[in-house]
């Protein structure tokens, strides 16, 4: 749940990229929903896991955001100061507060500079630190993340992809911020690595009294380092939920799909398991369904799944989500209206329970 005071309020975010034609591609045709009204709170101190299929807009969501693109419409609020419309002068000051991880790490850092370089930017550009205190800070933050002195005049290609992530992280931290994005910090690399650098990130959250968004499209590695949890599909969020409530009792039936599709290290229980596999593909988000977005692939999509949209309800539990028919829960009245809910044993025969998961991440 909340650790602390509101650091980051976002609320009524939208972003949609037009599509253009015509001789001088002058006349707007359509726009791709890429993040379509979401509001989200991050308190100091906390991890939010943003989960969701590729293309849902979780990336696009970061990048508003911290303002690297401008949002179509919605607040960002920083502190309690709106960041939308500032200038870039008046970002910079923000800019420091709030850093961000790249999901590649191959591609995040400039193959022209060295590590030392990279890392020491940020804190030349803002007058941190020159000559040798700016070298003595830079090897002090590449220690702190498990690289080594002599990595200091290398190039990136001469590093793995996990080293190459430290880096980033490195780069991230280099500004003393107190929030980081981390957009699939560990989506691209291999599984042995990816523990190490959740344990990393983990412990400079503590060390550093960190915020973090933490993106994934994995619900198995975002449970690890999330407080709560916000489900993303085709540009909405559909739910959000305490991390621990919603492995247990997920609510909106997208959540339920994405938490069956987490393998179970025992093979006997995998066998016996009757996961939710969700027919057809993602719909496109310049044409997204009418009212619920998620009604085309939904196996408990009804007549009004298509007619009207579902508010993001709250419950008791400390859950909210957006569904007409919600699972895992039972009968109650919601923003003063009966919300229709159908067995509470109807999603979880396709849920391992909790000794069955996957086990924490060891260090």
């Amino acid at each position: 749940m909340a650790k602390g005071d509101p650091l980051l309020e976002v609320s009524h975010l939208v972003k949609r990229f037009p599509i253009k034609e015509g001789l001088l591609f002058d006349r707007e045709v359509a726009a791709v929903h890429a993040v379509d009204d979401v509001s989200l709170t991050l308190h100091e101190g906390e991890t939010l896991g943003l989960v969701g299929e590729s293309g849902c807009g979780k990336s696009t969501l970061c990048r508003a955001i911290i303002q690297l693109l401008t949002p179509t419409s919605g607040s960002v609020k920083y502190r309690g100061k709106e960041l939308v419309g500032l200038s870039r002068k008046d970002l910079q000051p923000v800019r420091r507060d709030i850093q961000m991880i790249f999901q590649d790490p191959y591609a995040s850092l400039n193959p022209r500079k060295r590590v030392g370089q990279i890392i020491g930017d940020p804190l030349s550009l803002h007058g941190l630190a020159s000559g040798s205190q700016l070298r003595r800070e830079v090897q002090q933050l590449m220690d702190r993340v498990g690289l080594q002195p002599e990595h200091y005049n290398r190039f990136p290609h001469e590093f793995s992809g996990g080293q190459r992530q430290r880096i980033g992280i490195a780069r991230a931290l280099a500004l003393r911020p107190r929030l980081i994005i981390a957009d699939e910090p560990v989506s691209a690399l291999d599984v042995s690595i990816q523990a190490q650098i959740i344990n990393l990130l983990d412990d400079l959250q503590d060390e550093f009294d960190l915020s973090y968004i933490f993106v994934a499209h994995d619900l198995g590695v975002v449970r690890h380092v999330s407080d709560r949890i916000a489900v993303m599909y085709l540009g909405k969020i559909v739910e959000r939920s305490p991390a621990a409530v919603l492995y247990e009792r997920p609510i909106h039936p997208y959540s339920v799909a994405l938490l069956s599709a987490v393998p179970i290290p025992d093979p006997r229980v995998e066998a016996e398991r009757k996961p939710l596999v969700l027919e057809g593909d993602v719909p496109s988000p310049v044409n997204p369904p009418p009212a619920c977005r998620f009604h085309t692939r939904c196996p408990w999509a009804t007549e009004i799944c298509s007619q009207d949209e579902p508010p993001l309800a709250e419950y008791e539990s400390g859950q909210a989500a957006a569904c007409h028919h919600p699972r895992n829960v039972d009968s109650q009245m919601i923003a003063g209206a009966t919300v229709a809910v159908d067995s509470p044993a109807s999603a979880s025969d396709v849920l391992p329970s909790q000794t069955e998961r996957e086990p924490a991440v060891t260090r």
